[in-house]
């Protein structure tokens, strides 16, 4: 429940660290972007992940979709960290205002193939071809990412960082402000479940 303010996650604690470039980067240089990341999944290349890894990536990837379900919440640690471009959250309960207003704001969302390329005992990470379509402008744009997420003992997300590009977020300055506003405030908005 959005009780008094908690304690912010020492970034550095939980948040992945990926190399982009040795994760993704295409064997064959023209398939690369210029900063030699290939974001584009690649399905039959994917690692093979046991069944809760699996289970993880399914429920993720239902959030992407809008199924903003309490189930599907529950794969974040309470005081987890979600990290995108244009949002930064720090309890379940604002990462939750992020999801739930995915079908609010979206005619369609789909995630159009994934790929496994890390998986070790903390850290997890794939690729993501991701296709949306706002509601006010009804026209779709394809995302291709890199989403990396760092476990606890449990197994649960405990930081999930999304980048649309090589470049790793400063976390400082304006740009960092307006995330932390949305991440914030959002739930204003999306109302999810106080219960998370």
């Amino acid at each position: 429940m959005p009780a008094a303010p908690s304690a912010p996650v020492p970034l550095g604690e939980h948040e992945p660290r990926p190399d982009p470039q040795a994760l993704t980067s295409n064997p064959d240089p023209s398939q690369n972007a210029p900063s030699d990341v290939d974001y584009t999944p690649h399905p039959e290349s994917s690692l093979e992940v046991s069944p809760e890894r699996q289970e993880i990536l399914r429920k993720i990837t239902n959030l992407y979709e809008g199924s903003a379900s309490e189930d599907d919440m529950m794969v974040y640690a309470e005081k987890a960290v979600y990290d995108d471009p244009f949002s930064f959250c720090d309890t379940r309960y604002k990462i939750a205002g992020q999801w739930y207003g995915v079908p609010k704001i979206m005619a369609s969302s789909k995630v159009l193939a994934t790929e496994i390329v890390l998986s070790n005992p903390t850290t997890f990470a794939w690729k993501k071809a991701h296709e949306f379509t706002p509601r006010l402008l009804h026209v779709s744009k394809t995302v291709n990412s890199l989403v990396t997420c760092t476990l606890d003992e449990e197994g649960k997300v405990v930081y999930h960082k999304e980048q649309w590009n090589e470049k790793d977020y400063s976390h400082e300055g304006l740009g960092m402000l307006l995330k932390k506003l949305n991440g914030d405030h959002t739930t204003k908005v999306t109302k999810p479940p106080e219960d998370l």
